[in-house]
Protein backbone atom coordinates (compact mmCIF):
# COMPACT_ATOMS: atom_id res chain seq x y z
CA UNK A 1 0.00 0.00 0.00
CA UNK A 2 1.25 3.46 -0.87
CA UNK A 3 0.79 6.70 1.02
CA UNK A 4 0.64 10.31 -0.04
CA UNK A 5 1.17 12.93 2.66
CA UNK A 6 0.86 16.67 2.05
CA UNK A 7 1.21 19.56 4.49
CA UNK A 8 0.81 23.32 4.22
CA UNK A 9 0.85 26.27 6.57
CA UNK A 10 -2.23 28.46 6.30
CA UNK A 11 -2.28 32.03 7.56
CA UNK A 12 -5.55 31.59 9.44
CA UNK A 13 -6.42 30.35 12.90
CA UNK A 14 -7.09 26.61 13.34
CA UNK A 15 -10.76 27.12 14.25
CA UNK A 16 -11.40 28.85 10.91
CA UNK A 17 -9.63 26.12 8.93
CA UNK A 18 -11.35 23.35 10.91
CA UNK A 19 -14.78 24.90 10.33
CA UNK A 20 -14.31 24.20 6.62
CA UNK A 21 -12.68 20.76 6.88
CA UNK A 22 -15.22 19.48 9.42
CA UNK A 23 -18.18 20.44 7.21
CA UNK A 24 -18.87 17.03 5.64
CA UNK A 25 -21.68 18.39 3.48
CA UNK A 26 -20.18 21.55 1.98
CA UNK A 27 -16.54 21.39 3.05
CA UNK A 28 -15.09 20.16 -0.27
CA UNK A 29 -16.69 23.03 -2.23
CA UNK A 30 -15.74 25.56 0.48
CA UNK A 31 -12.20 24.18 0.51
CA UNK A 32 -11.54 24.38 -3.22
CA UNK A 33 -14.23 26.40 -5.04
CA UNK A 34 -13.98 25.95 -8.78
CA UNK A 35 -11.79 22.85 -8.42
CA UNK A 36 -14.62 21.06 -6.60
CA UNK A 37 -17.89 21.91 -8.32
CA UNK A 38 -20.43 19.99 -6.24
CA UNK A 39 -20.87 17.90 -3.11
CA UNK A 40 -24.04 16.01 -2.32
CA UNK A 41 -24.73 13.94 0.79
CA UNK A 42 -26.52 10.70 -0.17
CA UNK A 43 -26.65 9.17 3.30
CA UNK A 44 -25.56 10.64 6.63
CA UNK A 45 -22.06 9.19 6.15
CA UNK A 46 -21.76 9.11 2.31
CA UNK A 47 -21.05 12.10 0.08
CA UNK A 48 -20.47 12.41 -3.66
CA UNK A 49 -17.85 14.99 -4.61
CA UNK A 50 -17.64 16.27 -8.20
CA UNK A 51 -14.53 17.96 -9.58
CA UNK A 52 -14.19 20.40 -12.49
CA UNK A 53 -12.25 17.82 -14.53
CA UNK A 54 -15.18 15.37 -14.38
CA UNK A 55 -13.83 13.14 -11.60
CA UNK A 56 -16.54 12.02 -9.20
CA UNK A 57 -15.67 10.48 -5.83
CA UNK A 58 -18.04 8.66 -3.50
CA UNK A 59 -16.66 9.07 0.02
CA UNK A 60 -17.62 7.49 3.34
CA UNK A 61 -17.15 9.40 6.59
CA UNK A 62 -15.15 7.26 9.02
CA UNK A 63 -14.47 9.66 11.90
CA UNK A 64 -14.94 13.31 12.78
CA UNK A 65 -12.99 14.36 15.87
CA UNK A 66 -13.59 18.00 16.84
CA UNK A 67 -11.16 17.82 19.76
CA UNK A 68 -8.24 16.67 17.57
CA UNK A 69 -9.56 18.60 14.54
CA UNK A 70 -9.27 15.45 12.45
CA UNK A 71 -11.53 14.11 9.70
CA UNK A 72 -11.13 10.55 8.38
CA UNK A 73 -12.85 9.34 5.22
CA UNK A 74 -12.53 6.71 2.53
CA UNK A 75 -13.05 6.85 -1.24
CA UNK A 76 -15.42 3.98 -1.93
CA UNK A 77 -16.10 4.39 -5.63
CA UNK A 78 -17.48 6.23 -8.65
CA UNK A 79 -14.97 7.35 -11.31
CA UNK A 80 -12.05 6.41 -9.02
CA UNK A 81 -12.31 2.94 -7.54
CA UNK A 82 -9.44 2.09 -5.23
CA UNK A 83 -9.33 -1.38 -3.76
CA UNK A 84 -8.49 0.37 -0.47
CA UNK A 85 -8.41 4.01 0.59
CA UNK A 86 -8.10 5.68 3.95
CA UNK A 87 -7.66 9.43 4.13
CA UNK A 88 -7.26 11.85 6.99
CA UNK A 89 -7.22 15.62 7.19
CA UNK A 90 -6.03 17.30 10.36
CA UNK A 91 -5.70 20.93 11.40
CA UNK A 92 -2.96 21.66 13.94
CA UNK A 93 -1.99 24.94 15.58
CA UNK A 94 1.14 26.55 14.19
CA UNK A 95 3.16 29.52 15.38
CA UNK A 96 1.68 33.03 15.35
CA UNK A 97 -1.92 31.79 15.24
CA UNK A 98 -1.54 30.05 11.92
CA UNK A 99 -2.58 26.49 11.04
CA UNK A 100 -0.72 23.44 9.82
CA UNK A 101 -2.98 21.38 7.57
CA UNK A 102 -1.99 17.73 7.10
CA UNK A 103 -3.69 15.51 4.52
CA UNK A 104 -2.80 11.81 4.15
CA UNK A 105 -4.13 9.15 1.76
CA UNK A 106 -3.22 5.47 2.15
CA UNK A 107 -4.32 3.78 -1.05
CA UNK A 108 -4.23 0.66 -3.18
CA UNK A 109 -3.39 0.21 -5.98
CA UNK A 110 -0.18 2.18 -5.56
CA UNK A 111 -0.53 3.84 -8.98
CA UNK A 112 -3.41 5.97 -7.68
CA UNK A 113 -0.96 7.97 -5.56
CA UNK A 114 0.15 9.93 -8.64
CA UNK A 115 -3.36 11.14 -9.46
CA UNK A 116 -4.25 11.64 -5.79
CA UNK A 117 -1.07 13.56 -5.05
CA UNK A 118 -1.65 15.93 -7.96
CA UNK A 119 -5.25 16.53 -6.89
CA UNK A 120 -4.22 17.06 -3.28
CA UNK A 121 -1.58 19.62 -4.34
CA UNK A 122 -4.08 21.54 -6.45
CA UNK A 123 -6.84 21.40 -3.82
CA UNK A 124 -4.52 22.48 -1.01
CA UNK A 125 -3.19 25.41 -3.01
CA UNK A 126 -6.73 26.65 -3.69
CA UNK A 127 -7.69 26.01 -0.05
CA UNK A 128 -4.78 28.08 1.26
CA UNK A 129 -5.55 30.94 -1.12
CA UNK A 130 -9.30 30.85 -0.37
CA UNK A 131 -8.93 30.81 3.42
CA UNK A 132 -6.14 33.40 3.53
CA UNK A 133 -8.07 35.74 1.22
CA UNK A 134 -11.20 35.45 3.35
CA UNK A 135 -9.19 35.97 6.57
CA UNK A 136 -7.51 39.07 5.12
CA UNK A 137 -10.91 40.57 4.33
CA UNK A 138 -12.09 39.92 7.90
CA UNK A 139 -8.96 41.26 9.55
Amino acid sequence: MASVQKEIIIDADPATVWAIISDFTDGPVRMAPGFVTDCQVEEPDIRVVTFANGTVLRERLIALDDEQRRLVFSIIGDTMQPTHDNASMQVLPHEDGRSRFVWIHDVQPDELTIQMGAGMDQGMSIFKQTVESASAHLG
